[in-house]
């Protein structure tokens, strides 16, 4: 099958550790972007070559290994430098050819065969000169993955087979149909052996791989330089080069953007978002994201072990106030459900099943359950999720006379806390792949209890059959997608958690920087198989 057919039978991702696109069958709820939520109109003129565009990244890369690195930031370098198999559309609701022209899915779902181009060319490095990429580098790259991602990012992948000069075929140990999005993580992108074995552990400093850049220096805590890869398979880039300028502080970041330091300036928050938006030179870019903030509540241990408790402090929840309280500039909507909107397996119609605002109501849910007089109970949290802590509280005191105890903690406390079933509450994030898979199964299957995704101990023998069968009977997307909705139709009505807001991926940029756009995965596209290929305006 033509990979450039596949929307007729594939599904979605991303990308958290981590996280966007036009919902299934009945519509999104995506919001209302700020100043811009597109990318820069065509009327800029006839795209320009030459300059160095200059990034501000908010957070420094540790590695950029593919089977090592564990952060957004460092994936948002690695994909200007290597490639995958295949990558997203603008929409992320497709895949499209990268480094993999064609693919097809055997009748098992355990075997995806894929024709590779034969025109990519590795950059140059220390142990290699510039060689032409083979299958043999496929089935090395993506078995070294399968067998040592440290976030095991190639999860269930048994082999690669090369089965041809330009073929390869991946086996699985069972069905599973999230394995294109998989495929799209930078953690799986295509590197020479000779590298890698050259390098030893230092290959994380000196990543070579297909892509549009080559890595020309990194000055670690300050800055990575690229330069345009002159043999790319792809689009000519306009670029010469490419800047990323390592500037933790916000408020640095948009005094940078506003000096002309830097011409794009990513994770544009708070009060810094108005600030871009009233100065006539930038542009605030923002859109929801594949990102939720949710509040768990133990569903095992506890008054919240009883369903009706959960309803009632959903009820007694304003998430109106909370969102917008944390929020004031903007950046984030109000969540319905464990799918951001912009997932193809959403609904809208389900988003009625979500308990609405009642504190009356609550309160005789609650009485009837047991606890007329409410009770004390703890929240965990990290330090940044204090806000959202803060008016909980306040409202389950107003609302239900419950006591709640912010326990505010580090992030190893907090996951072994929460993992281990032994948070009452807590309130965590998550951001992924837009396929539904990669909230669903990892937060609401039985066999994730244990896992950080699953700590509040949700169980469902129907909701497990319905999300082990949207992996393993079909590949087709509109069928997939109607599973997940009955599971989401099951989930909602046991109240397992409460659902936040779903957050913006954000940036300011200057108005010379033409063709760039925010993701809803949070991946940095500087040039990209989906035409994506940004320039300067001169």
């Amino acid at each position: 099958m033509k990979g450039k057919r596949i929307s007729r039978w594939m599904f979605l991702v991303v990308a958290s550790l981590v996280l966007a696109l036009t919902a299934c069958s009945s519509g999104s709820n995506s919001g209302t972007p700020s100043k811009s939520s597109g990318e820069k109109s065509a009327d800029a003129g006839k795209p320009q070559d030459g300059g160095e565009l200059k990034v501000g990244l908010s957070a420094n890369p540790k590695t950029m290994d593919p089977i090592k690195y564990t952060g957004v930031y460092e994936s948002q370098v690695m994909r200007s430098v290597a490639d995958t198999l295949v990558a997203y559309n603008k929409e992320l609701s497709e895949f499209i050819p990268a480094l993999a022209t064609e693919w097809k899915v055997s009748d098992d779902m355990k075997v995806y065969t894929f024709t590779l181009r034969d025109d990519a060319y590795f950059q140059p490095g220390e142990y290699q000169d510039g060689r032409k990429m083979t299958a043999e580098d496929v089935k090395y790259s993506l078995e070294r993955s399968a067998k040592e991602s440290a976030m095991n990012r190639l999860r269930g992948v048994e082999s690669v087979e090369v089965t041809g000069e330009n073929e390869v075929a991946i086996h699985l140990a069972e069905p599973n149909a999230a394995l294109m999005p998989m495929l799209t993580d930078a953690g799986n992108v295509i590197v020479p052996k000779e590298e890698v074995e050259g390098w030893g552990d230092q290959f994380g400093s000196h990543l070579v791989g297909t892509g549009p850049f080559q890595i020309a220096s990194w000055d670690k805590d300050s800055q990575v330089k690229l330069v345009r890869h002159e043999k790319y398979w792809g689009e000519k880039p306009h670029l010469d080069g490419v800047v990323f300028k390592i500037i933790p502080d916000p408020n640095m970041m948009v005094n940078s953007l506003r000096s002309g330091d830097i011409h794009i300036g990513m994770d544009v928050k708070g009060q810094n978002r108005e600030l871009v938006k009233q100065d006539s030179k930038l542009e605030l870019l923002s859109k929801p994201a594949l990102s939720l903030t949710y509040l768990d509540l133990n569903n095992k241990k506890g008054p919240t072990a009883d369903p009706k408790v959960r309803e009632a402090i959903y009820k007694a929840t304003d998430v109106e106030e909370i969102v917008k309280g944390v929020n004031k500039w903007g950046g984030a909507q109000k969540s319905f459900m464990p799918l951001p909107p912009d997932s193809w397996g959403y609904s809208k119609d389900l988003e009625k099943l979500t308990p609405t605002f009642d504190p009356k109501a609550a309160k005789e849910l609650l009485a009837e359950a047991g606890f007329p007089d409410g009770f004390k109970t703890e929240l965990y949290l990290a330090e940044a999720r204090v806000p959202y802590g803060t008016i909980f509280q306040n409202q389950m005191k107003k609302n239900l006379n419950i006591d709640v105890e912010l326990k505010v903690v580090e992030w190893g406390t907090y996951s072994d806390t929460v993992a281990k079933g032994n948070a009452p509450m807590s309130i965590g994030g998550w951001t992924w792949y837009p396929d539904p898979y990669f909230f669903l199964f990892q937060l609401y299957h039985t066999k994730q209890i244990g896992a950080l995704g699953n700590g509040k101990g949700y169980s469902n023998p129907e909701v497990d059959s319905l999300l082990d069968r949207a992996v393993s009977e079909t590949v087709d997307q509109g069928e997939r997608a109607k599973l997940y909705q009955q599971a989401l139709e099951i989930i909602l009505k046991d109240v397992p958690r409460i659902e936040l807001d779903t957050v913006d991926a954000t940036a300011g940029i200057s108005q010379n920087v033409q063709g760039f756009d925010v993701s809803p995965d949070f991946s940095l596209q500087i040039v990209n198989p989906n035409g994506t290929n940004v320039w300067l305006k001169k």
